[in-house]
């Protein structure tokens, strides 16, 4: 790497020569060993940040909403016909059912508290309140999607907390769950859908 020293070019720091993302030092007469990088790397952290909502969208579709809903549905009718009260399910199926219930609620939490954690771009303390995260991200999810969230999640809450009021007596209202899974599912389903093509896009 050098010329004749008659060369225009004045000493200094140039691209290097041989097409490296970095500055090479000419010294009037030769290329220098001294380098030192330019610019900005090639960095990919839309898309690493892209992936990792992603995956974390996809697990609250897949596991969040079923686990928070389906442990809710579970525990609140296994509740209803607890030992002891007017129509009882065996004392077994209660213990075992309520069991199944909270340990779906769990991992349904943690998979939400990372949802939020993605959406929002740090953790925070309602992240981790049990069917609380689940509408934190659904509200999350419907902003991105340009939707105001307020109304349609109050209607989510209500339609939950009528399940709960009068699961005892109206069995048939345990379709209440089974419709705010299927609608948050649809608001996650849109989200990924979005952005798996933006991702494709970009890469």
């Amino acid at each position: 790497m050098s010329t004749s020293a008659t060369s225009p070019i004045p000493p200094g720091w140039y691209p290097d020569p041989a097409g490296a993302r970095e500055w090479r030092v000419w010294t009037g007469t030769t290329w220098s060993e001294v380098t030192r990088p330019y610019g900005e790397p090639v960095k990919t952290p839309r898309l690493a940040t892209s992936f990792s909502l992603l995956l974390a969208l996809r697990r609250v579709q897949n596991v969040g909403i079923v686990g928070v809903l389906g442990g809710l549905g579970l525990l609140v009718s296994v509740l209803a016909h607890w030992p002891g009260t007017a129509h009882p399910t065996p004392e077994w199926f209660a213990i075992v059912a309520s069991n199944v219930a909270v340990a779906f609620l769990v991992v349904g939490t943690a998979a939400c508290a990372f949802g939020v954690k993605e959406l929002e771009g740090r953790w925070s303390l309602a992240a981790f309140a049990p069917g609380v995260n689940l509408f934190i991200a659904s509200a999350l999810v419907r902003q991105r999607l340009g939707i105001r969230p307020a109304w349609r999640i109050i209607s989510e809450i209500a339609l939950l907390a009528v399940f709960v009021a009068s699961s005892r007596d109206d069995l048939w209202l345990c379709v209440g769950p089974v419709i705010v899974a299927y609608l948050e599912s649809t608001w996650f389903s849109t989200l990924i859908d979005g952005l798996s093509g933006r991702a494709n896009v970009e890469g």
